[in-house]
């Protein structure tokens, strides 16, 4: 469920800049065309990365910036910080459709949300006006079961994750080492990933591991 900080509730409405940092021109276009009919933003600005971030927020002080997970060489915590360094008075909402962060490694970065682009238009705007107003939104998922992982192939992952071997994971799970090589196999086609060190990574940037 979404989380929303006392803050909010002391704010009086305005309307407020914001600030999209994202690295695919089209997700600039959706967020201007979806968020400047909104009666409540007064300007939205785009860049694509981390160093135009932070030359904007400078010049136009958004009340919040959307900023996506990945944005080429940089992570988005990581321009989250730098936009929060430069300009404190900004909030940062971090977004992604192909990965995920947890709260706390949201918050240790500054930011006060994390939204999913595959979330309804009106959901997304709902969460960038709430963050800019001074509330968060944190709202986990369970993306194993989108991903069509079984309950036994999480418990290899997370054994995997641990540093355990095949032979010590198949140990802790009782089942036999051909079995865990299944499991492994399985697991690695449905992450679309070609070895272990790939698997955890990617499982880490779904989310799919605490």
């Amino acid at each position: 469920m979404a989380e929303i900080s006392a803050a909010s509730a002391t704010r009086s409405p305005q309307r407020l800049r914001v600030l999209v940092v994202d690295d695919h021109d089209v997700v600039h276009w959706g967020f201007r065309l979806m968020l400047t009919q909104q009666p409540w933003v007064e300007r939205c600005v785009a860049a694509s990365n981390g160093d135009d971030a932070v030359e904007l927020a400078r010049r136009y002080r958004p009340h919040v910036a959307v900023v996506d997970l990945f944005i080429g060489e940089e992570s988005g915590a990581q321009v989250c910080e730098r936009l929060r360094e430069a300009e404190p008075g900004t909030r940062v909402l971090l977004f992604s459709g192909a990965g995920e962060i947890s709260a706390s490694a949201a918050r240790a970065a500054g930011a006060s949300g994390f939204a999913y682009k595959d979330w309804p238009a009106a959901k997304i705007a709902g969460a960038v006006r709430l963050v800019g107003l001074g509330g968060t939104v944190f709202e986990r998922r369970d993306r194993s079961g989108v991903l069509g992982l079984s309950e036994r192939e999480r418990e290899v992952l997370h054994l995997m994750a641990a540093g355990s071997t095949n032979p010590e994971i198949a140990r802790a799970l009782h089942l036999s080492p051909h079995t865990i090589k299944e499991h492994t196999s399985s697991l690695y086609r449905k992450l679309e990933v070609r070895n272990r060190t790939e698997a955890v990574q990617r499982a880490q940037r779904l989310g799919l591991l605490a």
